[in-house]
């Protein structure tokens, strides 16, 4: 059973960047596509990003794109989430979980249900 950690949240002001950090530990997660969620109080968890076991193919929201990068160290069993721009609406505590399946690519499709192995979160502030 795999165990993943986040960290990097804090509180920036709007346009500021955070650069959030999953490290995973307990196996590796080098066969996995991973990905970062995220949620609000009062609403359901949504799908940020993803990114395929070998780096090869990434995916994101439409409202993260061209701000939000997610990348991964398959040596450091660490996954990234690079934050620019950010917006009070990112506001949220953001999650990392790995694919239930291994070497699966679903991209477009992606889904809450497909992903397993939560971390406990980082809470992103963006103060407008």
């Amino acid at each position: 059973q795999v165990q993943l950690v986040e960290s990097g949240g804090g509180l920036v002001q709007t346009g500021g960047s955070l650069r959030l950090s999953c490290a995973a530990s307990g196996r590796t997660i080098t066969s996995y596509t991973m990905g970062w969620f995220r949620q609000a109080p009062g609403k359901e968890r949504e799908f940020v990003a993803a990114i395929s076991w070998d780096g090869g193919r990434t995916y994101y929201r439409d409202s993260v794109k061209g701000r939000f990068t997610i990348s991964r160290d398959n040596a450091k069993n660490t996954v990234y989430l690079q934050m620019n721009s950010l917006r009070p609406e990112d506001t949220a505590a953001y999650y990392c979980a790995t694919d239930v399946r291994p070497l699966r690519w679903i991209g477009l499709y992606t889904q809450v249900a497909d992903f397993g192995s939560w971390g406990q979160g980082t809470q992103v502030t963006v103060s407008s």
